[in-house]
């Protein structure tokens, strides 16, 4: 199994964008812009939202497992994209807001 980490995957989300980049400009003229990087990201929420139903036994799928890693792998490559296309140091942010939630769990306050 390759292990990676956060950089290196952000990395590997970015050269993937970049390729998908290069495909839409040849076949469309031009590529997705951030909005339209986020409408896909709500799309693929919105398949994950169903296998997830398919997990609770009311939507059946083949293979769900191998569906449900598909897509969550799916939404995290466009979470780090969007992360990219924004400037957002994702790591650190990450790290921050567990902080966060934390200190406010243990005060009885969540934020």
């Amino acid at each position: 199994m390759l292990v990676m980490d956060f950089h290196e995957m952000q990395a590997l989300a970015c050269q993937v964008r970049a390729r998908y980049d290069a495909y839409e400009r040849q076949r469309f003229g031009r590529g997705w812009n951030h909005e339209e990087l986020m409408l896909g990201f709500v799309g693929d929420v919105g398949d994950l939202s169903k296998l997830v139903q398919g997990k609770a036994g009311v939507r059946p799928h083949d293979d769900l497992d191998a569906a449900v890693a598909h897509e969550l792998a799916d939404c995290l490559w466009s979470i780090l994209v969007l992360a990219d296309c924004y400037d957002v140091d994702l790591q650190t942010a990450f790290i921050d807001t567990m902080a966060t939630i934390t200190a406010s769990l243990t005060t009885d306050e969540p934020s």
